[in-house]
């Protein structure tokens, strides 16, 4: 039965003991994901590296460790690390495609679903897309954190059936396997707790900017998108059929009938930036949250903030607490002359078409985001 697997490269398997880019191991990669190819699967590629590949071209001696030395790498790097991976893809007669992206192109949504859009094009086509964060353009606090979770958002955007993180590391250890050599390996997890979040802190590559405790956390994020996941390591051109098969060096984490989420859903919980903010009373509260209803301009007491109809605002209840986000048919001007209002009145002073305020199916309550791991960080990927 053909898959959809999303593959996860770090730099740690990608680069030499001087942190340069590693040709062979690239070569490796790209045969192993021909094998899957060649099985009838579909493939997408989160590839870090770009750093890698481009520090000794600017004369560096060793990897960077300043923001502006990391994005010059990578500037540099990006072009050279993709053309490694269009020569090796041309030994098995594939066709490689560079999506680079930032948090910044799918905050908004229609550029969200042009990304989904492109990258599901380039699979009818049976190109390989190889995505990676702009790292030289990245602004510090509007990141998505590391391609760990980037590997993460785009296995939901793209309703993939496995995600497959590749790392040095083969699997979750309960402790910090390098410092601890009784550590317990977990070789399955049905969840991901807290707990095991912490406890994976202190564990990780010393390259690229993804340890093992965000690969947890991506992890999490990925099964609550509806996707199984896979960490671990493996050598060969079989090593990514012996994950598919259950064979893989690490740990496995859900399940294969893990249930998907709605991209718009995804887009409301994880990218989405509210431009405003709605009061509700308490019969608004209990049929949006207990009875899977739409919010009317009846159940609206207040208008907080200026927006425009289609933004996405935040629903409060009396109390002031947050219940929810989603996109509103009415700007924040309207809204203010229809609250209260029963919905066939609302309609006609506002000349609108609309009877609700937010369609059940363009929200998302707080419990639901709560599930996910919001991916913005101050952190850098490159």
């Amino acid at each position: 039965m053909k898959k959809r697997i999303v593959v996860k490269i770090g730099s740690s398997s990608l680069t030499n003991v001087n942190g340069g880019l590693d040709i062979e191991k690239l070569r490796e990669h790209v045969d192993a994901i021909a094998r899957l190819k060649n099985l009838g699967h579909e493939v997408i590629l989160i590839s870090s590296g770009a750093v890698a590949a481009g520090f000794t071209d600017l004369g560096y001696p060793t990897r960077p460790v300043t923001m502006v030395g990391k994005q010059a790498s990578a500037a540099v790097g990006q072009g050279l690390l993709m053309q490694a991976y269009t020569d090796e893809c041309k030994r098995h007669d594939l066709v490689a495609a560079q999506l680079l992206l930032t948090r910044q192109n799918i905050l908004e949504q229609d550029m969200y679903n042009n990304a989904k859009a492109t990258i599901t094009e380039l699979l009818r086509r049976n190109v390989l897309p190889i995505i990676n964060e702009n790292d030289s353009i990245s602004v510090k606090g509007m990141t998505f954190g590391d391609n760990d979770m980037l590997s993460a958002l785009i296995s939901g955007l793209v309703h993939a059936d496995f995600l497959m993180i590749l790392t040095d590391i083969n699997g979750i250890y309960g402790q910090n396997p390098m410092t601890n050599p009784d550590a317990k390996k977990y070789n399955f997890l049905p969840e991901i707790h807290d707990e095991l979040v912490d406890a994976t802190s202190g564990a990780g590559s010393k390259v690229g900017t993804g340890g093992m405790k965000s690969k947890v956390e991506a992890a999490r994020t990925a099964l609550d998108l509806g996707v199984q996941v896979f960490i671990g390591s493996g050598t060969g051109d079989e090593k990514l059929v012996d994950i598919l098969e259950g064979k893989g060096d690490g740990t496995y984490i859900g399940m294969s009938t893990q249930a998907s989420v709605k991209n718009s859903k995804q887009w409301l919980a994880l990218h989405s930036i509210p431009k405003g903010k709605i009061e509700v009373d308490q019969g608004a509260e209990d049929a949006i949250l207990k009875h899977g209803r739409s919010l009317l301009p009846v159940g609206v007491t207040k208008i907080i903030g200026h927006f425009k109809d289609n933004d996405v605002v935040e629903v409060l209840n009396t109390a002031g607490k947050i219940i929810g986000k989603g996109q509103v048919n009415f700007s924040s001007e309207e809204l203010l002359k229809i609250k209260g209002l029963p919905s066939k009145e609302a309609m006609s002073r506002a000349n609108s078409c609309h009877q609700v305020v937010i369609h059940r199916d363009q929200w998302i309550s707080q419990s639901e985001r709560s599930h996910l791991n919001e991916p913005i960080s101050t952190s850098s990927t490159v």
